[in-house]
């Protein structure tokens, strides 16, 4: 049986561990029978993550950059982009549009697994997204930027996606801000791609009409997945669209979905 004693005393050293700092763990055992003393050990390297940027931030991780985090309802650590100045700090990123350079006209599993630069142009990934908005309550807030260098934002209350086999479906709750609601439309809506058309529109698949990847109703307010056509253009909705924010036939320059416990 263990000693509870030496258990309390590991329980206090991993307590005081650096968020964020790879350390090597020893395990040793040894064995005195029958004869003489027989001794094995294992030796692994682990990385003390946080949960998430919010995480990370109350323990002194005050530059935004590219974290690993590791949520506490998943296996293994992944990697985010944590924005640690704006409205302060501790938010996660999960989606980012900003030069064109990733397509984002992509198929289930892509959006599935993520795609992209943690640094740059990038889908964190549905799974990741749910692994994360399932371990706690989250806010979100989503900042965007017209090609004039105007920036606006959107904030809602609560956030989260159901799992796979809810097909990510959105839930967001009481939007505050300056750029308009233009996500209460979509909320209890599933995910919808070019590839998997679960949408309410019964003569279309939004996904393809309107080139991107959302939880399209029949069919959307917004569009933060659409093409990058970086300012006005003359196709309908099919662009970086927040109809609130510059409408339907402009494509913003940079947008930003990012998330927050609530109780940060």
């Amino acid at each position: 049986m263990a000693d509870p004693g030496h258990r309390s005393n590991v329980t206090s050293v991993l307590a005081k561990l650096t968020m964020g700092v790879t350390y090597t763990l020893r395990l040793t055992s040894t064995n005195t029978k029958p004869i003489g003393i027989n001794s094995a050990s294992v030796t692994s390297n682990f990385t003390n993550g946080g949960r998430d940027c919010a995480e990370l931030y109350k323990s002194g991780e005050v530059r935004s950059g590219v974290y690993q985090i590791h949520p506490g309802n998943s296996a293994d650590p992944f990697g985010v982009y944590c924005d640690m100045t704006t409205d302060g700090g501790g938010w996660t990123l999960f989606q980012k549009r900003m030069d064109g350079s990733v397509d984002f006209y992509r198929d289930w599993n892509d959006y599935k697994r993520g795609f992209g630069n943690l640094s740059g142009e990038h889908w964190l990934g549905n799974d990741k997204i749910h692994l994360l908005t399932s371990q706690d309550n989250y806010e979100l807030r989503v900042d965007m930027e017209d090609t004039a260098g105007i920036w606006a934002y959107a904030h809602y209350s609560d956030f989260s996606i159901l799992s796979e086999t809810s097909n990510y479906q959105l839930m967001v709750g009481t939007y505050s801000g300056d750029a308009g609601d233009d996500l209460t439309l979509h909320h209890g809506y599933p995910f919808s791609t070019k590839d998997m058309d679960n949408d309410a529109a019964v003569h279309e698949s939004c996904a393809q009409t309107f080139q991107g990847a959302w939880w399209y109703v029949a069919c959307h307010s917004s569009n933060l997945n659409g093409r990058y056509l970086l300012g006005n253009h003359a196709s309908y909705a099919d662009g970086v669209n927040w109809y609130h924010f510059r409408g339907h036939y402009y494509s913003l320059k940079t947008t930003e979905m990012k998330i927050r416990p609530v109780h940060y």
